[in-house]
């Protein structure tokens, strides 16, 4: 719309005494046009934007949790308005009790990160604490046997005693073995996140998923507990055992599993070539790489079980030569401090029992990677199964091979079976 306004200015005329005999007039006419600026085009008006704002902020809103991005208008798109879209098998509620499960999670990793450190500190203090002692307690039981003094002796019992008790809790609750099970624990459970937040970023959520979730943070509960007393795994069991931190799948539910009929003709990236190929890197796996680990984990126990006698017997011995002894049993108990000190910087300085909690992890990888294996070829039903080129991948990446080396050792230990004779490697490549 315009608006015209129209002025004639009409020219002054100017009279002269004599020469002008007329008035001419000359009539200009100025126009001048008002245009009101556009007016700027906005959807915030528009219905369909309203609802998806709305459904937006509710969403972002629950549990302080963002469900989805804020919606960007494009003036050239003006007709398209992005909602956020959850996948058909996934709803709010599944994805509320997957979230809780992520928050859990998390403050499992820092409570796990908190707890390592702090036991790592415990390993270091008393190690130094045990050692000052000792050989303070040496140093005065060998002043005392040159010069007798009761005094100097009675010192020396008294830190060969408090020596002796240390020696003994330390011993009994393994610091480096308590960090190292703490450092598996958060590495296991960050590992549990980022399969949490790669569920979520897929959006393909179910109940069942979220139960497996949950049994699996409760498994890793069991694994590595938090408190010292009365959960505290057991530092020196009778035989050595691989860690489990995974749910264990039961008998009925595999025998269930082998009985059912395919009903996917589509084999998802399986064939017979693949399913023995996984067959034979399990054989690798039980026959070469789980038993050298268990192998060495039952050595580094039973170093582990002989440390721990002794230390504490050479104090003890130590501390009675300095109260009951002469001169003599005091330099013999100048001599097994020395000793018990170096026994104690070997076990803890040392961490024997953390290179028992590694081989215990060690082994229970390669035990997890055989259930695994064999709970996939199990699965009848194509259509439940992984894709079979992603599951090899993966089991070449864990084994730190490539794709053409996990075939050639699938192919060496075929043929040694049909041989008789031993693979002359080792399935794992990282440790």
């Amino acid at each position: 719309m315009a608006a015209l306004q129209a002025s004639s200015l009409l020219l002054s005329s100017s009279s002269s005494s004599s020469s002008s005999s007329g008035c001419s007039s000359k009539r200009r006419i100025a126009a001048s046009i008002q245009v009101p600026k556009p007016s700027i085009l906005s959807f915030a008006d528009h219905p369909g934007a309203a609802i998806a704002k709305k459904l937006v902020k509710e969403l972002s809103t629950r549990n302080s949790y963002p469900f989805a991005e804020s919606l960007q208008m494009d003036v050239a798109q003006k007709d398209r308005v992005s909602e956020p879209r959850l996948s058909p098998g996934s709803s709010i509620e599944t994805t509320m009790k997957l979230y809780a499960v992520l928050e859990a999670v998390e403050d499992r990793v820092e409570m796990h990160d908190n707890i390592g450190e702090q036991r790592d500190n415990w390993n270091k203090l008393l190690l130094n604490s045990v050692n000052m002692m000792t050989l303070t307690a040496t140093t005065t039981a060998a002043i005392a046997a040159a010069a007798p003094a009761p005094s100097l002796r009675a010192c020396s019992a008294l830190l060969f005693t408090a020596a002796t008790g240390m020696s003994l809790v330390m011993s009994k609750i393994q610091p480096s073995q308590l960090a190292e099970e703490q450092r598996n624990a958060s590495r296991l459970f960050k590992q549990l996140r980022s399969e949490i937040k790669a569920m979520l970023a897929l959006q393909s959520l179910t109940d069942s998923d979220v139960k497996e979730t949950m049994e699996k943070v409760l498994a890793l509960d069991r694994a590595y507990p938090l408190p010292l007393l009365g959960a505290m795994i057991e530092k020196f069991p009778t035989k050595f055992q691989p860690a489990a931190w995974w749910p264990r799948v039961s008998s009925n539910r595999r025998q269930s599993r082998g009985r059912k009929m395919v009903t996917n003709t589509e084999q998802n990236g399986w064939s017979e070539d693949l399913e023995v190929e996984m067959r034979a890197i399990v054989e690798v796996l039980k026959g070469k790489d789980q038993q050298d680990y268990l192998r060495l984990g039952n050595l580094a126990l039973k170093l582990n079980k002989i440390l721990v006698v002794s230390a504490p017997l050479l104090t003890g011995i130590a501390a009675a030569g300095s109260a009951f002894g002469g001169p003599t049993a005091t330099a013999a108990a100048a001599i097994a401090g020395a000793m018990a000190a170096l026994v104690n910087s070997f076990e803890h300085g040392g961490q024997v029992g953390m290179v028992v909690e590694m081989y215990r992890n060690c082994a229970g990888f390669f035990e997890l990677m055989e259930e695994t294996i064999e709970a996939t070829l199990e699965e009848r039903d194509y259509s439940k199964r992984e894709n079979g080129e992603m599951f090899e991948m993966k089991v070449a990446v864990k084994l730190g091979r490539s794709l053409s080396q996990l075939r050639d050792l699938a192919r060496k230990s075929m043929a040694s079976c049909i041989e008789g004779t031993e693979v002359d490697e080792f399935g794992n490549k990282l440790f």
